[in-house]
């Protein structure tokens, strides 16, 4: 068994989609990136490459690559769950946004996950909280997600 820890955050900008565990929200905001900035695959990324000892998101898809430009995340966390070739036990998840709610696609977003990860959906948690007014999430200026996973490791 081998467990992993993820992070990511990103600015909220105008005129882009916020792209949350490969669903649109709908949102007058979305995230400042160099892909399509999808934090909580990101998120997720990080934590299965963690718990591989295999480096980080940047390292494997760096934002100096024009390939990665724009990207669907999707596409993102394919390759990356091809590579550690791991058994997802279970993922539990957090996204951070302060005044937009997820709280109504939580379901579509946990859906979408259990796709993309080929897993039960009721081994996804996925959580929505705010940082009640505290630093640029706080100030709606943000998005963050934490993920972490469990995996069974042949």
């Amino acid at each position: 068994m081998r467990i992993g820890f993820g992070y990511d955050n990103h600015r909220l900008i105008a005129n882009r989609p916020l792209m949350v565990g490969g669903i649109e929200i709908p949102s007058l905001l979305g995230e400042d990136a160099h892909s399509d900035g999808d934090v909580l695959i990101h998120a997720i990324i990080d934590a299965l490459l963690g718990a591989m000892a295999m480096g980080d998101i940047g390292s494997h898809f760096p934002p100096s690559d024009e390939r990665y430009r724009n990207i669907d995340s999707k596409i993102l966390l394919a390759e990356t769950m091809n590579e550690t070739r791991a058994d997802i036990i279970n993922l539990d998840a957090t996204v951070i946004l302060e005044k937009i709610k997820l709280r109504k696609h939580i379901e579509d977003i946990r859906k979408n996950l259990a796709k993309l990860l080929n897993l039960d959906i009721s081994r996804i948690s996925v959580k929505a909280k705010t940082h009640e007014g505290v630093d640029a999430t706080g100030r709606n200026e943000a998005v963050e997600a934490y993920a972490v996973v469990l995996l069974e490791n042949e």
